[in-house]
């Protein structure tokens, strides 16, 4: 029994000692005097992958009103300069600078001709996440990662918020039967994140001076196979689309006050 009673005391003692760990490792807002800059871009080269298409299966005259018979994955998009677009970029062990700020348009999700736009979406940590769909038909926001949710959006136009309670990454599709519906989500706890257009550039400002890695992240381009899904609409059995790993480059940056540096990024096929 006593030992069983000191077993009990030291857990509770780690388990609220955790709370304090977490603040002591938390990002903290300063104010940034002479920050530097960190610029880059993002690029491809060499032969270009096959693209991602996948058969309109279900609501064709919303999902597919010209007809192609089959919808882009969006897994790899590159500019005419050879840009890599929705490519997320972000420093990785900065641990205090500028107040959290992201783009306001990364915080809103539609669900529109059975598509979810913006398909990279960056949320603040504890702030939430504006959802609706542009559709006239029934689609769902299925989440798994640093959020759990599973929402309806029976009708159009109609906003649904949810506070994203944890830093990490966000899984999105459908379990409406649109099963080519994907997109991720990252919940950040710091503002130095940044996501690439079709020219593949990124930037940040009012970077305090020191050494930090840069990282590049992409959702990857290539598709695994398929798994068995569930249409809650239909209670039918429906085949998914499973794509390959993400993949991530780092690099490593000096930052002097004032100064402005250059961090730029290659992906190919082959890595």
């Amino acid at each position: 029994m006593q030992q069983a009673i000191k077993r009990y005391f030291w857990l509770t003692v780690f388990l609220a000692a955790i709370p304090a760990a977490l603040a002591q490792n938390a990002y903290k807002v300063v104010s940034v005097t002479d920050g530097g800059t960190i610029s880059g871009t993002v690029k491809w080269s060499g032969p270009l992958p096959h693209p991602l298409d996948f058969p309109v299966t279900k609501d064709p005259q919303v999902c597919d009103p010209d007809s192609k018979k089959t919808v882009d994955l969006e897994r790899l998009i590159i500019g005419q300069q050879g840009g890599v677009a929705n490519t997320v970029v972000y420093l990785k062990n900065i641990s205090s600078g500028k107040a959290l700020e992201l783009p306001e348009q990364r915080r809103h999700l539609d669900q529109k001709r059975c598509r979810y736009i913006p398909h990279i979406l960056l949320v603040p940590e504890s702030g939430n996440l504006d959802m609706q769909s542009s559709d006239a038909t029934l689609h769902t926001i299925h989440m798994d990662g640093a959020a759990t949710f599973n929402l309806p959006f029976p009708f159009p136009n109609r906003i649904t918020s949810r506070t994203m309670p944890a830093a990490g990454l966000v899984h999105l599709r459908c379990n409406g039967g649109h099963v080519w519906m994907n997109a991720e989500m990252f919940v950040v706890s710091h503002p130095y994140y940044a996501v690439t257009d079709e020219s593949g550039h990124f930037e940040f400002t009012d970077v305090p001076a020191g050494n930090y890695e840069v990282v590049a992240w992409h959702e990857g381009w290539g598709l695994a196979g398929k798994e068995q899904a569930y249409d809650v609409l239909t209670e039918r059995s429906v085949q998914r689309p499973v794509f390959t790993e993400a993949k991530t480059w780092e690099k490593s940056v000096t930052v002097t006050a004032n100064q402005a540096s250059t961090v730029n990024f290659v992906l190919s096929n082959g890595k």
